[in-house]
C-alpha cells in the first residue's frame, strides 16, 4: 500500500484547492445531493467538465473546507466512502482529487 508521501503529486495539488477555498472559490454547497435524480445530474455536469479544469470541479461538487452539518449529522470527506484515509483522497470517479478530511462536499456518502 502506497502512502500519502508515495503521491507527491497530491500535496500541490490539494494546496491549490485549499488556497481557492480560503479565498472564496464560490461552490454549490446546496442543494445536496441525497436523492438519486440530483446525484446523477451532479455527476453528469461533473462528467462534461475536462479534469484540468479543476476549480470548476470543486464549484460543482460543493467542495467546503469543513463538514456539512444535516440532520445531526456531520458529513466529512473523512467518513465518505469515497475517501481514502491513507492518501486524503477522494476517488469518487468523477472527482479524483486529494482532499483532507474534514473537508465536505455534497456528493458525500456514508
Amino acid at each position: 500500500m502506497q502512502t500519502m508521501e508515495e503521491f507527491p503529486g497530491d500535496a500541490p495539488l490539494r494546496a491549490r484547492l485549499e488556497n481557492w477555498l480560503l479565498a472564496g472559490l464560490r461552490t454549490e454547497v446546496e442543494p445536496r445531493a441525497y436523492d438519486l435524480e440530483m446525484q446523477q445530474s451532479v455527476l453528469t455536469r461533473l462528467q462534461n467538465v475536462p479534469a484540468e479544469e479543476t476549480a470548476k470541479r470543486i464549484g460543482i461538487a460543493g467542495f467546503t473546507l469543513h463538514p456539512y452539518a444535516a440532520e445531526g449529522i456531520e458529513e466529512a470527506c473523512e467518513t465518505c466512502m469515497y475517501f481514502l484515509s491513507h492518501r486524503q483522497f477522494c476517488a469518487l470517479p468523477e472527482l479524483m482529487l486529494p482532499v483532507r478530511p474534514d473537508w465536505s462536499c455534497r456528493l458525500w456518502r456514508i
